[in-house]
C-alpha cells in the first residue's frame, strides 16, 4: 500500500485534502491526522470492518477500547443512553479540548471492536482546526487511538506517523506538530464520584473546579480491573528501542549514574530539563526549562522516538511531581519505562 502525507490547515485551498480523506474513511479505510494531543489514526466508529483496520495498522489488542471523536457537542446524544449533569457541565467548560468522557452507550450503533465488549465508550471533541474540520465535513463519528504501532511513543508530527505506519495506511494529513503532546485525560462519569482513567492535560484539580470530587486511582488500584475501560491501562507504551530508566532530577545523582554506565559501555542518552545540558551524557535531549510542565509534555514523545535515532543502549528520564499536567506526564514516564527507576552502585 502507498501511504500519501498531504500537507494541510485551515485553509480553502486544502479542500482536495479534507475530501480525499473524507471519501477514503466514507469507503472504509483509516486515516492519520492531527489533534492538540497527538495524532490520531481514524476510522468511521459505526463501521465495523474499517475499526479493525486500526488495531491492523497499529498491531493493537483487540481488547484495548478506542475513544471515539466527534464535531459537535450535539452528536453526543446520538451515541451515549443518558448523558449526566456532570458531563455536560464538562463539556460546556473543556470542549473542544483534551477531555474524554467516559459515559454509557446506546447499544448496537457502534461497532464493537470500538467498545471493546464493554457498555461504556469514551467521547472526545478535539481542539485542533484540521481534526475538527474533518470531523464537521464527515458528520461521522470518527474511533481514533494514536497513530503509531502499538506500544511506540505517540506521533506529535506527521513524520512519526510516517516512520511507524508506512505502507500500512493509505492518508496522513500533515497538520504540523501538536500542541500538548501527550493524548487526552480519560474521565469515567458512569462512577461516583467520577473516577479519571488516564491523566492528560486536563488536570484533576481542573476539573474538581467544575464538579466537585475526582478520583484519580493509585498505580496499583488501576490494577485492579481485568478490563481495561480507556487506552493506556493494561500494556505497555510509549516506549522506544533502547530500555528507558527514571532518575530523580539531582545532578550528582545523574553524572554517577553516567560515569557507571559508560564504565559498562552504555552508550547513554539523557532526557531532562535544559539546565542539565553541561552532564556529560552520550546524547541529550532537553524537555525545556526547569519545571515548565507544558514544555515537557509537549517534547515527551518527540525525544523518545529521537533516542531511537541514536546509538543509545540505556535512556535516562528525569521525573516531575505530579501536581497539575506533572500526573500525566509520569504516567507516560513510568509506562515507558516500564516502571524502572536507576538505582546508583555506589
Amino acid at each position: 500500500m502507498e501511504t500519501l502525507k498531504m500537507l494541510v490547515n485551515n485553509n480553502e485551498a486544502n479542500e482536495q485534502s479534507y475530501s480525499q480523506a473524507i471519501d477514503l474513511l466514507n469507503q472504509g479505510e483509516v486515516v492519520a491526522f492531527p489533534t492538540e494531543t497527538v495524532y490520531g489514526l481514524g476510522a468511521v466508529a459505526t463501521n465495523d470492518s474499517a475499526v479493525k483496520k486500526i488495531f491492523e495498522a497499529k498491531g493493537r489488542p483487540s481488547d484495548n477500547p478506542l475513544i471515539v471523536h466527534i464535531g459537535t457537542i450535539e452528536e453526543v446524544s446520538n451515541y451515549i443512553e443518558e448523558i449526566p449533569d456532570n458531563a455536560k457541565k464538562l463539556m460546556d467548560c473543556f470542549w473542544p479540548g483534551p477531555l474524554t468522557i467516559i459515559m454509557k452507550a446506546k447499544k448496537g450503533l457502534l461497532a464493537p471492536s470500538v467498545t471493546a465488549g464493554l457498555s461504556t465508550v469514551g467521547l472526545r471533541m478535539p481542539n485542533h482546526e484540521v481534526a475538527l474540520r474533518l470531523l464537521r465535513k464527515l458528520q461521522k463519528p470518527v474511533a481514533a487511538p494514536s497513530a503509531n504501532r502499538s506500544g511506540k511513543p505517540s506521533p506529535t508530527k506527521a513524520v512519526h506517523v510516517e516512520e511507524d505506519l508506512q505502507g500500512r495506511i493509505p492518508l496522513i494529513l500533515d497538520g504540523g506538530a501538536t500542541g500538548i503532546g501527550i493524548e487526552s485525560t480519560v474521565l469515567d462519569v458512569t462512577v461516583t464520584p467520577p473516577v479519571i482513567l488516564r491523566p492528560g492535560g486536563v488536570t484533576k484539580e481542573m476539573l474538581e473546579q467544575v464538579i466537585g470530587t475526582v478520583i484519580l486511582p493509585t498505580k496499583n488500584q488501576q490494577k485492579l480491573d481485568s478490563t481495561p475501560k480507556a487506552p493506556g491501562m493494561k500494556y505497555t507504551h510509549y516506549a522506544p528501542n533502547a530500555p528507558v530508566y527514571l532518575i530523580e532530577h539531582n545532578k550528582k545523582e545523574i553524572e554517577l549514574a553516567i560515569r557507571q554506565l559508560k564504565k559498562e559501555g552504555h552508550k547513554v542518552a539523557l532526557l531532562a530539563p535544559s539546565s542539565y545540558q553541561d552532564i556529560k551524557a552520550d546524547y541529550f535531549f532537553p524537555y525545556g526549562n526547569e519545571g515548565n510542565k507544558e514544555q515537557m509534555s509537549a517534547k515527551l514523545y518527540d525525544d523518545l522516538r529521537a533516542c531511537d535515532k541514536t546509538e543509545a543502549t540505556i535512556i535516562l528520564a528525569t521525573t516531575t511531581t505530579t501536581e497539575g499536567v506533572g500526573a500525566a506526564i509520569m504516567n507516560r514516564l513510568e509506562k515507558a519505562a516500564g516502571n524502572k527507576w536507576y538505582k546508583n552502585r555506589e
